[in-house]
């Protein structure tokens, strides 16, 4: 693949990124609850969330679409950044935060968050593998561990503007 391609297909990435938040919060969570991911390795219907934190180094608010899974009543999310060497700055911010919530299509939530380890950590990253098969190559791209960060519900609180 040349230069040119792979910067075409990240800006378009990029781009649908930001659209997709765009979606989620300009229809209050009626919309990009359930996204098509098939073109990229996963399923048709794949469930995505709206996490929202504060930045470690700027102070600001920022929202980040995840796909998720629910497992034992906690909602499971993967620090993959597609497999890069380094952590994705949402889990940076989130693990120095103490203030999360988190949106699943139309519901919001203040949460408290943990890291499962040993072998939870090993059933959970096998349901996350079924639920977006590509973060099985993600994490055979990297050396590091791929982080999941388990959200519990600590009260319900307004959904997200934008």
């Amino acid at each position: 693949m040349s230069n040119a391609t792979s910067a075409e297909i990240a800006k378009a990435r990029r781009n649908w990124k930001e659209d997709h938040l765009g979606m989620y919060l300009g229809s209050g969570g009626s919309e990009g609850h359930i996204i098509d991911v098939s073109d990229i390795g996963g399923h048709k219907f794949t469930t995505t969330l709206l996490l929202k934190y504060v930045g470690r180094k700027s102070g600001k608010t920022m929202i980040t679409p995840l796909i998720y899974g629910d497992i034992g009543g906690e909602v499971v999310v993967v620090a993959s950044k597609g497999g890069a060497d380094h952590h994705p700055a949402w889990y940076l911010n989130v693990a120095d935060s103490k203030e999360l919530s988190f949106q699943i299509a139309t519901q919001a939530f203040r949460a408290t968050w943990r890291e499962p380890k040993g072998a939870e950590r090993a059933k959970v990253w096998d349901f996350m593998v079924g639920v977006f098969p590509p973060y099985k190559g993600y994490q055979a791209s990297t050396a590091r561990e791929i982080p999941l960060v388990m959200l519990s519900v600590a009260e319900p609180i307004e959904s997200f503007k934008q």
